[in-house]
């Protein structure tokens, strides 16, 4: 273990010299005095769990403290501490951290008591909102025990695994972590559709390796054409991961045809600026004709709503094959890979000028995430919302679920989940929009009111000219609780007049 300890001392260094080695180097010997004599169901010490945790934070370049509460956070739990000790010791920040880890390791959605797991669930909320770092220490945590997870029983290897897909993985696309989300996604996959991962596994290889033959030879071309415009770049094969190409063999559209999956391997380049985004993607349809009408994704222009950036294009590869492109900065890239943690990096925020002190207190560049507008509305529904059912319908299905990006004929994106209807981004939109539905149109043409938006579309409501109010009806297919909320409100306030 010592060695893996030292491991982590130069990975914090090379990213955050003014670390504060002596704080990190004490709360190594405090975790091992704390679980002298515990052990994993590995039959490894115990102190290695919290020690790879720290590794994975470090790994997503996060401050001292959170690195400390890390090799901590199982101090007062599991171990022979306690709080008054770790606050002696380490203070206020790194007690806080290890608080809100201790309570969110309490959650349980499946397999408890409703009422207990919905309580818990609403500490996790409150823990995030304060500090979002509770939940890149729960995310790491997490990480790490289904990287372990063979050592558990049956029944708890698929009990873990299907709360990680229904909260953890959905948590991490919501902080856009895509890193994280497909390193959970795979982790979970054999253990909850164990049949479904044996089928693809055998399946896909054949067109795994053939998509990664037609990448090399576009990965060498482009490279020779950037370098002749002068633009130095890296260019990189990404392999689709198994539980999101899963999820796309089973849409009724792609009903397992491999060869309508154009991103089974993707290629990716990532360069030094915008314009430089740009010159790529003239070389790259310069090279390789572009696909018609499948279309060009610049999420550079229009960010999505988690902060993802990068430009996307489908083009004619090597025999016809159509090949995904995506481009992207440097920085869009670690943005696109740790999201929300990314916004801690050190080296981020010393680029901005930011001084050490203010670094290492994890202030860097984080005002932008403590203000996501999800995080915002958990805690409004907190308040909102007193039964337990209902919360949690409200925050499994709708904050925590897949989500879908819309656009309004102005160009606004509208973050909403799957399964959400011309209603719900009226509503989304404004209140006043949604009292004042009379049609809507998606992509220029006329569609029910109970339509299911995809990703990517644009939502045109048009308005009754004079305010008729929203149908119960409705009810029947909203499917946000902002919807859902606003038409009830309506409704009986109607009554009441009446």
């Amino acid at each position: 273990m010592e060695k893996e300890f030292k491991n982590l001392t130069v990975l914090i260094v090379g990213y955050n010299p003014d670390a504060d080695l002596n704080l990190i180097k004490k709360a190594w010997k405090f975790v091992k005095l704390a679980h002298t004599g515990q052990k994993r169901l590995s039959g490894e010490p115990f102190a290695s769990h919290p020690l790879e945790v720290a590794k994975r934070l470090a790994g997503w370049h996060m401050d001292t403290t959170t690195i400390v509460a890390a090799l901590l956070h199982d101090t007062i739990e599991d171990g022979g501490a306690k709080r008054e000790d770790i606050v002696q010791e380490f203070g206020d920040d790194v007690a806080r951290l290890v608080d809100g880890v201790t309570k969110v390791t309490e959650l349980r959605l499946i397999g408890t008591h409703k009422q207990a797991s919905v309580e818990n669930l609403r500490k996790m909320i409150l823990a995030m909102a304060k500090d979002l770092r509770v939940v890149f220490l729960k995310l790491a945590d997490r990480l790490h025990n289904m990287e372990t997870l063979s050592y558990l029983s049956p029944e708890k290897q698929k009990e873990n695994a299907i709360e990680t897909l229904e909260v953890y993985v959905p948590l991490a696309e919501r902080l856009g972590m895509g890193r994280v989300k497909a390193q959970l996604d795979d982790l979970a996959f054999p253990y909850v559709y164990p049949d479904d991962y044996k089928k693809l596994v055998n399946l896909s290889k054949p067109y795994f390796k053939r998509a990664e033959e037609h990448i090399k030879k576009m990965k060498r071309k482009i490279l020779v054409a950037l370098s002749k415009e002068n633009v130095k770049a890296e260019v990189h094969g990404r392999k689709k991961h198994l539980y999101s190409l899963w999820i796309k063999l089973q849409r009724p559209d792609i009903d397992w045809d491999f060869d309508k999956i154009y991103d089974i391997v993707a290629l990716r380049i990532i360069v030094g600026t915008v314009s430089q985004c740009h010159t790529a993607l003239g070389t790259v349809h310069g090279l390789y004709k572009p696909v018609p009408h499948v279309g060009l994704s610049d999420f550079i222009a229009q960010p999505k709503p988690n902060g993802y950036r990068s430009i996307h294009t489908k083009v004619f590869g090597p025999g016809g094959r159509i090949v995904e492109v995506q481009i992207r900065t440097f920085l869009m890239h670690e943005e696109a890979e740790y999201g929300a943690a990314a916004h801690w990096a050190y080296s981020e925020s010393k680029s901005l000028g930011a001084s050490s002190e203010v670094l290492e207190k994890g202030r860097g560049t984080t005002s932008k995430v403590s203000k996501l507008p999800w995080v915002k509305q958990l805690l409004e529904w907190q308040k909102e919302i007193s039964d337990s059912e209902e919360f949690l319908k409200a925050v499994k299905f709708d904050a925590l679920r897949h989500r879908n990006f819309i656009f309004s004929p102005l160009g606004d994106v509208y973050d909403l989940p799957v399964g959400a209807t011309p209603v719900d981004f009226a509503y989304a939109v404004h209140t006043d929009l949604g009292k004042s539905i009379s049609g809507a149109k998606v992509d220029g043409k006329m569609v029910p009111l109970d339509y299911k938006l995809k990703s990517g579309q644009v939502v045109e409501i048009i308005k009754s000219k004079n305010e008729k109010g929203p149908s119960v009806k409705w009810l029947n297919f909203a499917a946000t609780r902002q919807a859902a909320s606003e038409i009830n409100k309506y409704l009986r306030k109607r009554e009441k007049t009446r």
